[in-house]
């Protein structure tokens, strides 16, 4: 009996070995073929990493081969990429398949320096210097920061190239290039705190370790308001495409600002145009380059472009608002092409410079119409039409709402009879 016994726990076990082998040796080009992440996307997440350190080698978590969202090149028609050095410059996140508000980290839009390669930085050779304007400089490893009192908060990100046209077809095309995650880190005015500033501190200058240096100038009330020293982003590192070891997150400001890769912070007390900041001015501005903060702005991810409703009926109509200006204090939705607006629920508490998903119940009949959102955030900001998008960059006139060189406007989509979506814009 105790030798039957034997054998079958013999028996077990090498089978338990047997299907453990075939699960850890799955390559990195079977993961990639399960749509894990889009080949043309930079770094190397289409690998299936190990973790190692134990007995047993676990694969990294992998999605379901069934789950197919993937970041594509944006804009789409613009600049060639991948370039003939292989560069991929920006690359949209798939909001219209987005659930919730957080984007996963290997679906984060990605936004790089021109010219410059991603960088593989050891985080034990990594330091911050802060220097310039204080009393005391500071040179910190990755250790020595994190030993500081960290904060988690949500907020999105925005590439200031996120617009919209008649020509794109879906909302990873029109607002792809915005995300929005859960970040971790220290606030950049507890370390200017230990700094010191002097009293004549007005700017800072975020620099990143790209071979094209990454660098923004930033007034300095931003810094002791809410920015933050990231080291890590939903519950882990960075990502190297994010810009590990740390990077400085800018709440509320265009996606040029969130400097990766981050080295150095210079205390300064004028404005300093850095090659983040050239070509971005505007006629009219002096020294804030790009403007100051995004939106307010909003978009219907379903039912939205090459979606298909299948007939008449109930149906959630839900998208994602955000605003630089903090967080949204009311959306509404039209399914009549503008003429009549209805309030919209919020599906999560809504957070300063954060998205927020929205949600709109709503009975189709069956006749073509047009479908579109517009938000207000918490300092009275509306999300404007496009005409009056158009007519701000005509004449300079004063204004309830903020366009800072970017296209926050409306978005609409039409809706056939037979129930396809396409751009309302077209």
């Amino acid at each position: 009996m105790d030798s039957e016994r034997n054998s079958r726990r013999e028996l077990l076990k090498a089978g338990a070995a047997l299907a453990g082998g075939i699960t850890l040796g799955t390559s990195g080009k079977a993961a990639q073929a399960q749509g894990h992440d889009h080949p043309m996307t930079p770094g190397s997440e289409n690998a299936s990493p190990m973790i190692h350190g134990s007995k047993e080698q676990i694969e990294y978590g992998q999605r379901s081969k069934y789950v197919t969202s993937v970041r594509v090149q944006h804009p789409i028609g613009g600049r060639p990429s991948p370039d003939v050095f292989g560069k991929v410059f920006h690359v949209a996140t798939p909001l219209q398949d987005s659930v919730g508000v957080i984007t996963p980290s290997s679906l984060h839009y990605i936004a790089t320096t021109r010219g410059s390669f991603l960088p593989d930085i050891d985080p034990k050779q990594h330091t911050l210097t802060i220097h310039g304007l204080v009393d005391r400089p500071l040179t910190l490893t990755m250790d020595e920061l994190k030993r500081f009192p960290s904060v988690t908060r949500l907020h999105f990100i925005e590439c200031a190239g996120n617009r919209h046209n008649g020509k794109q077809k879906n909302v990873q095309d029109t607002h792809g290039m915005t995300s929005c995650s859960e970040w971790t880190g220290v606030l950049l005015s507890t370390l200017l705190k230990e700094c010191g500033l002097k009293g004549s501190a007005k700017w800072f200058v975020a620099e990143g370790a790209e071979e094209v240096k990454g660098a923004s100038s930033i007034p300095i009330e931003k810094a002791m308001d809410d920015c933050i020293i990231a080291y890590g982003m939903n519950g882990e590192p960075l990502r190297p495409q994010q810009g590990f070891p740390v990077r400085i997150m800018v709440p509320g400001f265009e996606g040029i600002y969130h400097t990766k890769f981050l080295r150095r912070i210079k205390i300064v007390d004028r404005f300093y145009m850095n090659y983040n900041e050239f070509g971005h001015l505007r006629p009219g501005d002096k020294e804030l380059a790009l403007g100051e903060q995004i939106g307010p702005k909003s978009v219907i991810t379903y039912p939205s472009g090459t979606q298909q409703l299948p007939g008449p009926g109930f149906y959630e109509i839900t998208g994602l608002a955000w605003s630089g200006g903090g967080a949204i204090r009311t959306v509404e939705v039209s399914t009549d092409g503008g003429k009549k607006w209805n309030r919209a629920e919020f599906k999560n508490t809504p957070q300063r410079m954060a998205h927020v998903r929205f949600a709109y119940q709503w009975k189709w009949d069956g006749t073509e119409t047009q479908i579109m959102s517009r938000c207000t955030d918490e300092i009275g900001q509306r999300q404007p039409t496009r005409e009056q998008i158009a007519n701000w960059w005509k004449v300079p006139v004063e204004r309830d709402y903020r366009v800072p060189g970017l296209d926050n406007s409306v978005m609409p989509w039409k809706i056939a009879r037979d129930g396809s979506v396409t751009n309302g814009l077209a």
